[in-house]
């Protein structure tokens, strides 16, 4: 069980020495559980070279509380970055301590990590160096493998450019970043202007850091870069369910088809909302892109009754995705095929 006691505070000072630029990056940590693999994250990030960083954890009120503490504090004792590890009262959700990290971070930008992904050997010396070079970015979109058991064991990688590729503040952006945010770790945003785009709005979504991509690429240009920063281990259930915003939502431990189908009409409501998508043509453009890419909304899902699947592809169809062929071939093919074959063939296109 979660400890009783009152929520505390601790870490090593982010002090800076006269002269000194400020901190670069905020390593940001939404912990839930999951104390099993926080060492390994922590012991990633300490790898890394350079002094213009620092690690913020925000521990969710989670049954590991005191596993988390504990592994934060060892740490906190022994690593040379600044390390600031903080809890919460009651349970945020997701969203919520998203949005805290934003809040509670010092540096430049915020660089999210999921609290069971790894950093890659150099990541951040890889995005200091870009950062560097294009010093008004609002935005970072690396690439990510994921790895099953052991991190040498990578099983696929998402990379979306071959080149580091510029995209201009606005519709080009957004467009390139929104639907390749979901994936959290790795995640590198702007601070200042993530903060000032503060909302509970989208509490419940699993994915406010879209709406951060929304709001922060529509003022400010984002790059793409080849490079592998982060490490995501493979297939790890999902913790979501238990905040007030979550809890009629989801199940914790696995996806259910409600849930899949919540989390897509979530990632509308969110388009939705940024209206000024929807008058520079680029709403339709990232909906064509989900469309095109639907296969991570079902692939959880293969191994359901048919007619259970029908009705969760009936239900997805309702949303504006079901305008576009694409989406049914998702659905239809990966079906067909079954998760392992899908898993494969993809993984050969990515390749090629």
């Amino acid at each position: 069980m979660a400890s009783s006691s009152a929520p505390i505070e601790f870490g090593n000072p982010a002090e800076r020495a006269p002269g000194a630029p400020p901190l670069l990056l905020s390593i940001c940590i939404p912990a839930y559980n999951r104390a099993a693999f926080l060492g390994p994250l922590l012991d990633s990030i300490a790898a890394q070279e350079g002094d213009d960083f620092e690690v913020v954890i925000s521990e969710d009120a989670s049954p590991q509380r005191e596993q988390i503490r504990a592994i934060a504090a060892a740490h906190a004792q022994r690593c040379k970055h600044p390390l600031r590890y903080t809890e919460v009262e009651h349970n945020l959700g997701y969203d919520g301590n998203v949005r805290r990290l934003v809040s509670l971070a010092r540096g430049r930008y915020c660089f999210f990590m999921g609290n069971d992904d790894l950093l890659a050997p150099g990541a951040l010396a890889t995005t200091r160096r870009h950062l560097a070079q294009h010093p008004d970015l609002g935005l970072l979109l690396r690439a990510y493998s994921w790895f099953r058991g052991s991190p040498d064991k990578v099983l696929g990688t998402a990379r979306y450019v071959t080149t580091p590729t510029l995209y201009a503040a606005g519709a080009d952006a957004v467009a390139m970043c929104f639907r390749r945010s979901g994936v959290i770790s790795g995640y590198i945003v702007a601070r200042e202007p993530a903060q000032a785009a503060a909302t509970d709005r989208f509490d419940g979504s699993l994915y406010y850091q879209m709406h951060l991509t929304a709001c922060v690429g529509a003022a400010l240009p984002a790059l793409a870069i080849p490079e592998v920063l982060v490490l995501c281990r493979d297939q790890i259930p999902p913790d979501f369910g238990v905040a007030p915003g979550e809890r009629d939502r989801f199940v914790p431990g696995h996806y259910t088809p409600d849930a899949r189908v919540h989390m897509l009409r979530g990632v509308m409501a969110i388009l939705d909302a940024h209206t000024e998508l929807a008058a520079a043509g680029t709403r339709d453009l990232i909906v064509r892109d989900y469309a095109r890419h639907f296969y991570p909304f079902v692939m959880d899902q293969l191994a359901l009754p048919w007619r259970a699947y029908l009705r969760m592809c009936r239900e997805m169809a309702r949303t504006p995705v079901g305008r576009y062929p694409s989406f049914y071939v998702n659905c239809i093919v990966a079906y067909v095929l079954g998760r392992q074959r899908t898993d494969a063939c993809l993984l050969f296109l990515r390749r090629l």
